[in-house]
């Protein structure tokens, strides 16, 4: 029998859910001061593990304000530590009910559903929850564990094998659900090495002595057999926090002084690597070094990724490019206006030009929801909307809402319903950190994997102020996975010009012009918030007007080299600023179909 807790929310590595961005509604912000108090009171004795006083004032908090998700999330939470199940799920449904885009609450459901041996259900929840929070190391760990218990084997595997391609330290005792899936199916070898790998990767785990003894059982005979499910156990350690508890920090001018610095290094590393493509340096570390989503799967190359890899069938190249007349997109480019260099030389044939504003959208919306934003997000909500409203608006368009702050949150998956989208922005809080880099490495990933049936444009947009301070990716990997995926990244600063030039929004800056002119994107400084829309519609214009090239490279050899792309464009004399890719990889690889 297992005595141990197989997976903790509040372990010794903490989920990102912990803050308030995890576990904060909109609605909580509209809690009235009197069920407010008898939270405060509440939350304080469940704290203190007295179940039934926390039942008793968390019912007042529900019963005064019945749309109080934080409220009904606690007091499920109560009720499931005085193991009145029923009750707790009861709770947790409200919770979703409530406010559907917080992962806490789906997590919490999943809880209940395990403690009433409703396994299926268990695992749609936590699935649900992971699906919202896809970075979270903790709910994937938690989904294995529901996994394991709906019989779900090769699901437990498939989650394990996520797990371990990223840097997941103290998330290792996904390695035991593994093992014991493995087990369950006889599979005794294979279990006797997923117990080795919790091992070595985390031998102070709480199950590194149960480990250690079936290990050895394993060793000394391979009929012997994990214990059964009946026996795992799940423990609810903590519950969603009404605010976060932070670490005593450094002073706040000194901790901006080394987060600037910090910032200042990412975008010069960024920028040589654009300079020097093919210097010898270190690869860009996998989706597991830098703790991001996996990436799609792509050539790689021996040193720092600064374009694309040629995807063609027939060694052509295909370029998306827009351009502009001091500031606004122009639309009526012909092929006579435009010219190219690949590799220093002309095309050795241009087999295709055309305007791409018909072309079918991709498109990921990246919201900054950090706390530093909160006296303005509400008019940033609107404007977002509002260009989401007027931008996606084909047929075979589809688009995302990711809103980022200590955790990254998936708020809507590809759709092209607008009442959808609209709902996914205006649900979002702010509160909490910003992990940009760990944002846009993710939303690059998920565009680039979506397969497509036909050529479509796939664009990033990033309302952000450019500052990051609780990223797992670097500036340079962000870039990275755009480059890989062929993503041009947009971004429009959120940095109020009257503030002043104060170095970390400056800085912040620099890092989001370094970001899309790297990708073939665009850089909007709208100066003030008011601002905000006129910026916007000018990047809806650039969207719709870009253009699509297509040629044969001259002299072209499938040598891994990378070759830069020069492209210039003018009309009626007046020389126009191209934004397009800088260049690519001629894979060594077998050729595949065209990829856009």
């Amino acid at each position: 029998m297992l005595d141990q807790s197989l997976w903790l929310i509040n372990g010794r590595d903490p989920s990102p859910l912990e803050s308030q961005q995890g576990s904060l509604s909109k609605l909580d912000l509209k809690a009235p001061g009197k069920a407010r108090n008898e939270y405060d009171k509440g939350y304080k004795l469940l704290q203190h593990k007295d179940l039934q006083g926390a039942v008793e004032h968390l019912s007042a908090a529900t019963s005064i304000y019945s749309s109080f998700v934080a409220a009904h999330n606690a007091l499920g939470s109560a009720y499931l530590g005085l193991g009145q199940n029923d009750q707790a799920r009861a709770e947790f449904t409200q919770a979703v009910a409530l406010d559907d885009h917080l992962p806490t609450s789906y997590l919490n459901l999943g809880c209940a559903e395990l403690a009433l041996s409703h396994f299926p259900a268990a695992e749609q929840a936590i699935q649900k929850a992971s699906d919202i929070a896809p970075l979270d190391l903790q709910l994937l760990t938690a989904l294995a564990y529901g996994q394991f218990m709906n019989h779900d084997y090769a699901g437990v595997l498939a989650t394990a094998r996520q797990v371990h391609e990223r840097k997941h330290a103290n998330a290792a005792m996904v390695h035991f659900f593994a093992a014991a899936a493995l087990a369950a199916q006889d599979k005794l070898p294979q279990a006797q090495q997923e117990l080795l790998t919790l091992l070595r990767e985390d031998p102070k785990s709480p199950a590194a002595a149960q480990a250690v003894q079936l290990a050895e059982d394993l060793k000394k005979d391979t009929k012997t057999t994990l214990p059964p499910e009946a026996g795992l156990k799940v423990t609810i350690t903590d519950v969603p926090a009404a605010a976060p508890t932070c670490p005593v920090e450094l002073p706040e001018r000194i901790r901006k002084l080394l987060q600037d610095a910090k910032e200042n290094t990412q975008i010069a590393q960024a920028e040589a690597a654009a300079e020097c493509p093919d210097c010898t340096a270190p690869d860009p570390p996998t989706p597991g070094e830098a703790d991001v989503a996996l990436a799609p799967t792509s050539h790689r190359h021996a040193s720092n990724y600064a374009g694309f890899t040629l995807h063609a069938s027939t060694d052509e190249v295909t370029l998306l490019f827009s351009a502009t007349d001091h500031g606004r997109p122009v639309t009526n480019l012909t092929g006579r206006d435009v010219a190219l260099r690949d590799k220093g030389d002309p095309p050795a044939a241009v087999t295709g030009f055309r305007s791409e504003s018909e072309l079918p959208l991709r498109l990921g919306l990246v919201i900054d929801t950090s706390a530093s934003i909160a006296e303005r997000f509400k008019f940033e909500q609107d404007a977002a909307t509002n260009f989401m409203q007027k931008v996606v608006t084909g047929k075979d368009d589809l688009a995302f809402v990711i809103g980022f702050a200590n955790s990254v949150l998936l708020v809507q998956d590809f759709t092209s319903d607008q009442k959808l989208i609209s709902h996914a922005v205006g649900e979002l809080v702010p509160a909490g950190g910003t992990a940009l880099w760990d944002a846009v490495a993710f939303a690059a990933d998920k565009l680039a994997r979506r397969p497509e049936a036909q050529p479509v444009a796939r664009i990033l947009v990033v309302i952000s102020d450019g500052a990051d301070n609780s990223s797992s990716a670097a500036l340079q990997q962000a870039i990275s996975r755009a480059q890989h995926g062929e993503v041009a990244v947009y971004t429009v600063s959120t940095r109020e010009a009257l503030d002043g030039p104060d170095e970390g929004s400056v800085v912040g800056e620099r890092a989001l012009n370094t970001l899309s002119e790297l990708s073939g994107g665009i850089a909007f400084s709208p100066g003030s918030v008011r601002n905000l829309n006129s910026s916007l519609v000018e990047l809806q214009q650039v969207i719709r007007s870009r253009y699509l090239i297509s040629y044969k490279p001259a002299l072209f050899k499938r040598d891994g080299q990378y070759r830069p792309i020069d492209i210039k464009a003018q009309k009626d004399g007046h020389k126009l600023r191209v934004y397009a890719r800088k260049g690519y990889y001629a894979s060594v690889n077998t050729p595949t179909a065209n990829k856009f």
